[in-house]
């Protein structure tokens, strides 16, 4: 692509044709500040905190959407650009509800941290209207507060632009404008899928996932409750964000301590039951292909995914893995085979699981996931609420030395881990379906045609005489136009793995916050992805039917892979939904 040489600030840049002023900022190393902003998402311009000044022009231009020009002269630092973005702020501020201590966001906020880089105090100069509106808790997972909404609409964005459900939008005009679903109608009443993307992409309070750190803390101090917590591979990938490290770092040991020193009576690992999935998975896969089954099959580990299913595609829900998702399997197995082993009485167990995800939290309330008689899982926790204990509770995360989690289930392999990335249970499924097909050790295990942030990946394998064609998407819009493939005919696969999240899990709606002005310049998904393949490549055993205590689960409670009891715990229904179903 042809560059274009300009001036910004006196000083010469080149950037590729098509760019924006604020991309021909980025390369001058030159932050230019913004608030709507989010690349391929919300482009917009509405905020006006990214205005600079360009040499001709009439008026400050946003430079989030400005094209640049060849010879076109741009300051980003002078006295008028800075007291525009300073009045900006005072006047969003003049009608933003500003209880910033008892904030959720208060550490996170990029209201806040752009009122702090430009000097704009907490006297407030102007005095707007101030609406006042009730708190919409009507989701399973997550409370909007419109008091702290500031317009920015990336929430809108992401729900309409890249999940492709758009159950959120302005309503009303004016000083009455506010973020909400048609006909007011709660977010609960929606076809909202809970994959909590908008809750990473507000940049302040107004959108927040329903906190339950208070309850397990109860349950932890109650004598007479067993309390377990199982924790999901893409924790790892992103809980030391939350205590300053950089993005891409990985804290399996110092998060098991944590847990630990919290009090849970014993520190599992979700990878367990990951690996635990890929055995009943590849056999439902393996008996779908020879015996004429309902294809392709279509993962179900992820509930965003299997909620939008039910809404949009109610037609091939029939296509889905009856398997339940790692999580719900961990909390059956727990309750059922763990609990007969210890001699302890499921009704005192409380199953917590620790979660980059917010759809976990309605997955949780669904049917047909209480295998023991129990919920499977009784608390769902995301990354972010589990920082929060560990900061309540005074722990040093940074200091606490690496531990291993609890036996029996705290046994996972390479395989299990990298369901946290989009294409990891493609990958890791076939690591276990190639080697039973073939009846041969797999020389090399990696499946690298279906790594990577790409929103869709074809692959087509030679296996056993026959091409298997597998297919993954990540990103409800992805999905759509994978599936509309699909049904119309213009693609023909065995196996697809569908996430909802774009990345996979490592960018699930209860992962840390990350600032727009960091995502909009770096891969967050493949930086927390490339965490989980380090642990996959770093462990001795990287295949699901290798583990130890997977085998030893077989044999002492399930049997066989598809076996009847294995059914009965471990899989699950589903229902076919409406879509945006009105207020009677």
């Amino acid at each position: 692509m042809e560059n274009i040489t300009i001036k910004i600030n006196g000083m010469e840049v080149s950037a590729p044709a098509g760019s924006t002023i604020l991309e021909a900022a980025r390369i001058a190393g030159i932050d230019i500040p913004t608030l709507c902003f989010l690349k391929d998402i919300n482009e917009i311009g509405a905020c006006r905190i990214c205005v600079v000044e360009v040499k001709g022009a009439r008026s400050l231009v946003a430079a989030c959407v400005y094209p640049i020009n060849p010879g076109m002269e741009v300051f980003t630092n002078t006295p008028l650009v800075r007291e525009s973005r300073k009045k900006t702020l005072e006047l969003i501020l003049s009608v933003h509800e500003r209880k910033c201590t008892s904030c959720i966001r208060s550490d996170s906020c990029e209201l806040q941290k752009l009122c702090k880089d430009l000097g704009v105090d907490d006297e407030a100069k102007y005095d707007g209207k101030k609406n006042v509106y009730e708190l919409d808790e009507s989701a399973a997972h997550m409370i909007r507060d419109n008091n702290k909404c500031i317009l920015c609409r990336r929430c809108v964005g992401v729900c309409e632009n890249v999940q492709g459900i758009g159950v959120i939008g302005a309503n009303e005009r004016g000083f009455q404008t506010h973020i909400g679903s048609s006909f007011e109608m709660g977010l609960g009443e929606t076809s909202c899928v809970s994959c909590g993307q908008c809750i990473v992409a507000c940049p302040v309070g107004a959108i927040y996932e329903k906190d339950y750190t208070k309850q397990v803390f109860d349950a932890i101090a109650d004598p007479d409750k067993y309390v377990v917590v199982q924790t999901a591979p893409a924790v790892r990938a992103g809980l030391g964000e939350e205590f300053g490290l950089p993005v891409g770092s990985g804290v399996e040991g110092k998060m098991a301590a944590a847990l630990r020193r919290l009090g849970f009576d014993k520190v599992f690992d979700t990878n367990f039951s990951a690996d635990l999935t890929i055995m009943e998975e590849a056999h439902e896969f393996l008996d779908r292909v020879q015996n004429g089954g309902t294809l392709p099959l279509i993962t179900s580990c992820s509930p965003g995914w299997i909620k939008y299913c039910e809404h949009y595609f109610p037609d091939m829900t029939d296509n889905l893995s009856s398997c339940k998702s790692p999580q719900q399997m961990f909390g059956a197995t727990l309750k059922t085979y763990y609990a007969q082993k210890m001699g302890i009485d499921p009704a005192k167990i409380v199953s917590v699981s620790v979660m980059p995800c917010t759809a976990k939290k309605f997955e949780i309330g669904r049917d047909d996931q209480n295998a023991s008689g129990y919920p499977d899982v009784d608390i769902s926790l995301t990354t972010r609420e589990l920082a929060r204990m560990i900061k309540q509770a005074g722990l040093r995360f940074l200091d606490l030395p690496d531990e291993d989690f609890d036996d029996p289930l705290g046994e996972g392999t390479g395989a299990a881990v990298i369901f946290g990335a989009t294409g990891g249970v493609m990958e890791a499924a076939l690591r276990t379906a190639v080697e039973t097909l073939t009846g041969e050790e797999l020389k090399e295990v990696e499946f690298t045609d279906v790594r990577g942030t790409e929103g869709i990946k074809e692959a087509t394998y030679h296996v056993a005489d026959m091409d298997v064609k597998v297919a993954v998407a990540s990103g409800l819009g992805n999905a759509r136009e994978l599936l509309n493939k699909v049904k119309s005919g213009e693609a023909d696969y065995h196996f697809i793995e569908i996430m909802g999240c774009p990345g996979g899990c490592v960018n699930g709606g209860g992962q840390p916050h990350v600032p727009a002005s960091f995502k909009n310049a770096n891969d967050v998904r493949a930086l927390r992805a490339k965490v989980l393949y380090d642990y996959d490549s770093a462990n001795p055993i990287r295949k699901s039917h290798e583990n130890p205590q997977i085998k030893k689960v077989y044999e002492e409670f399930f049997g066989e892979p598809g076996s009847h009891k294995a059914h009965e715990i471990l899989h699950t229904s589903y229902v076919k939904r409406e879509v945006n179903e009105l207020p009677e």
